[in-house]
């Protein structure tokens, strides 16, 4: 099966679909399925486009995340580290780790990310968690 590629950073008969169902913890943020998985490899691969100023969720699960920056730059905090991201550049977030991707004023960040086909549900800080996060930290979050 081969999904064609657009230069507008869509696949063919991909759709396009909200990040989350709902929600204010997130910011111009768009999701698109590109592989569902199957019993064989049971994970998915999925394109994420956050538009300038955007930002996902800050979050942490049991299920890991592997990340290729392929559109665009941006910011990510896994866990107390907060690093620029660039073209090309990979992100890998362990489970049960706090992590947020903003995209950067003025540019529009999108990047492949591949995740178990079965996940668990995302938790996010309570305020309590949230100000036990190191001052850098707390500043970065977008909540």
């Amino acid at each position: 099966m081969v999904k064609k590629f657009s230069p507008t950073f869509t696949w063919q008969e991909v759709g396009i679909h909200p990040y989350k169902e709902e929600g204010n913890h997130f910011r111009s943020i768009t999701r698109q399925t590109l592989l569902p998985g199957t019993p064989g490899m049971p994970t998915e691969l999925r394109y994420f486009e956050i538009q300038p100023g955007g930002h996902s969720t800050l979050e942490r699960h049991h299920h890991e995340h592997m990340v290729v920056v392929i559109r665009g730059k941006g910011q990510v905090l896994v866990g107390d580290q907060i690093t620029d991201i660039d073209l090309h550049d990979v992100v890998s977030v362990p489970p049960m780790t706090w992590h947020q991707f903003q995209a950067s004023r003025g540019e529009t960040l999108g990047f492949l990310c591949v995740v178990n086909q079965e996940r668990d549900k995302p938790q996010r800080p309570s305020d309590e968690e949230a100000s036990t996060l190191p001052a850098q930290v707390q500043k970065f979050i977008k909540r």
